[in-house]
């Protein structure tokens, strides 16, 4: 990539096609204040992109990979910036090489599976947003808050032997022991009065599924809450991992700038669709 976009046309919005862990090298340190991503989840996709992340062989992989693209996104914010990064999890394949479909949950078809990460059993939980935010405190995040997106309307599973998994995590990040965080804007309503307290951390948001073919959709609600509590209007928003644009078309809504990275270039397309008339860069990587 040549000279970042976002030098020349400093207040527009920017999306990129690249993959982040290329792209985010050539931006300016300290210029975004706040990312909000959900980057591909371990084996549970298949993008159709050679050495996609999410498609690795190992979970160690997986892990390092996304250790290499949040140690650009620590540098590419500013001092008071934050990371709000949503992570799902998943269970072993018991070796099994593919994902047959299932008539309830279409998506989770695949052609390909890891085998078992070393030292689990067929049918263990990896607990992969866990070992995920270890990391990245080992790398010198400070790890401030883990919150649970709990789904009312969680995707029925055909499994038998356990619950029904009906939340993910958000984790919140800081670069920095003090970091902007706005309280105020982002209280929630108290036992449903009017009486507004500190925002608690079970979020209660359905999942959306309306811009397919990409599935795996960051709920708008989800992502406002997020925007509001890690930035101010005008400020720049990063999302690595863009996907379908959920965080551009809410950075419009509240008046934020913001940089999306989105490998496959139909979701690129897809987000542009989405956000509509705001001043995007489209940026293609040499």
């Amino acid at each position: 990539m040549t000279l970042p976009l976002m030098l020349n046309f400093p207040n527009a919005s920017h999306i990129i096609l690249g993959d982040a862990r290329d792209e985010l090298k050539s931006l300016p340190d300290k210029f975004t204040q706040v990312c909000i991503t959900s980057p591909p989840y371990w084996g549970t996709r298949d993008y159709g992109i050679q050495d996609q992340i999410g498609a690795e062989e190992t979970l160690d992989k997986y892990i390092d990979n996304l250790r290499e693209v949040f140690s650009e996104i620590r540098r590419v914010l500013r001092d008071d910036g934050t990371l709000w990064l949503n992570i799902g999890d998943t269970y072993t394949s018991g070796n099994r090489d593919r994902r047959a479909p299932d008539r309830k949950n279409a998506s989770r078809t695949m052609a390909y599976r890891p085998p078992t990460p070393k030292g689990l059993k067929p049918k263990d939980l990896i607990g992969v947003p866990w070992r995920l935010a270890l990391a990245l405190q080992q790398d010198g995040w400070y790890l401030r808050s883990d919150i649970v997106w709990h789904k009312p309307n969680a995707q029925p599973e055909s499994m038998k032997d356990r619950p029904t998994r009906s939340h993910e995590y958000v984790f919140l990040f800081s670069k920095s022991e003090r970091y902007y965080y706005d309280y105020e804007s982002s209280r929630e309503p108290s036992n449903g009065n009017h009486i507004l307290r500190n925002r608690r951390t079970i979020w209660s948001i359905n999942t959306e599924s309306k811009h397919p073919p990409h599935l795996a959709v960051f709920p708008p609600d989800l992502v406002r809450i997020c925007v509001i509590a890690g930035s101010k209007k005008g400020a720049i928003v990063i999302d690595p991992f863009m996907g379908s644009g959920t965080v551009g078309v809410v950075c419009k809504e509240l008046e934020r700038k913001f940089i999306g990275i989105e490998i496959k270039p139909e979701y690129v397309e897809m987000a542009r669709d989405r956000i509509g008339g705001v001043c995007i860069e489209y940026e293609t990587s040499n």
